[in-house]
């Protein structure tokens, strides 16, 4: 059961669970505040704990305020793109064929029929991510299959609004959010191998991130640099 704590307008959910000690968070874009604590924990005691943290509290969010966005993409010539976390400029053709994406040295053609609308155009270029995603995601999870003793049953592809990725632990599947495909490929590998990690430890555990550290040991580090980066005006509301 989740309960609610209010200091000075700001909210924050409190949860328990079997874990040791307590995990505050402020979490992108919005700034949503969470405090979980270990099972027993009475609601005056998070409150105190809480009350400790304020300050911190409102530095992270005003953070989280003043964050540069990305500015919704119209997908037209010399328009800023991001790919693997280097900045390339659109190109977009028009031609009677069917669509394509190419890349070059620090440029992304996106050839379209004549006409095409913008979110035609949006919709060639986000399956042009998904196919890099594919192509880069499956050798990630075999590298880490072997090396947190996991069997991915399947993983999955879409635009997700609040977070990076997702795991059913009981279906054995991983979610992934296709911005990732703008982001360095070494913090693709470290939510990866985060939602993986999932199938052993199904919550954020005082044992998952023990394991955590002990295969990825500059996980917050990757965190801290993912959450830290500009994010997609489109796909965080």
């Amino acid at each position: 059961m989740t309960e609610t704590i209010r200091l000075g307008g700001i909210e924050i959910q409190v949860t328990r669970k079997a874990i040791k000690n307590v995990h505050l968070s402020v979490h992108p874009p919005a700034g949503r505040v969470t405090l979980v604590a270990p099972t027993g924990t009475r609601l005056e005691v998070a409150r105190a704990f809480a009350i400790t943290k304020l300050q911190w509290i409102r530095d992270q969010q005003s953070r989280l305020r003043e964050q540069a966005r990305e500015a919704p993409r119209r997908f037209v010539d010399r328009e800023t793109h991001y790919l693997w976390g280097r900045r390339y400029l659109l190109s977009v053709h028009h031609r009677d064929a069917k669509p394509s994406v190419t890349i070059d040295h620090r440029r992304i053609t996106l050839t379209v029929r004549p006409g095409a609308s913008e979110a035609k155009r949006a919709e060639v270029i986000h399956e042009w991510h998904k196919s890099l995603l594919h192509g880069t995601v499956p050798a990630l999870i075999a590298k880490w299959e072997k090396r947190l003793r996991v069997k991915v049953g399947g993983y999955f592809l879409q635009r997700m609004k609040t977070k990076w990725g997702s795991c059913n632990h009981r279906a054995g599947h991983i979610r992934l959010n296709t911005e990732l495909v703008k982001k360095p490929k070494d913090l693709l590998e470290y939510v990866v191998v985060h939602e993986m990690l999932h199938l052993r430890e199904p919550t954020h555990s005082d044992r998952f991130l023990a394991i955590l550290a002990e295969h990825y040991p500059s996980w917050r580090e990757a965190r801290a640099e993912l959450n830290e980066m500009s994010l997609s005006a489109e796909s965080w509301a």
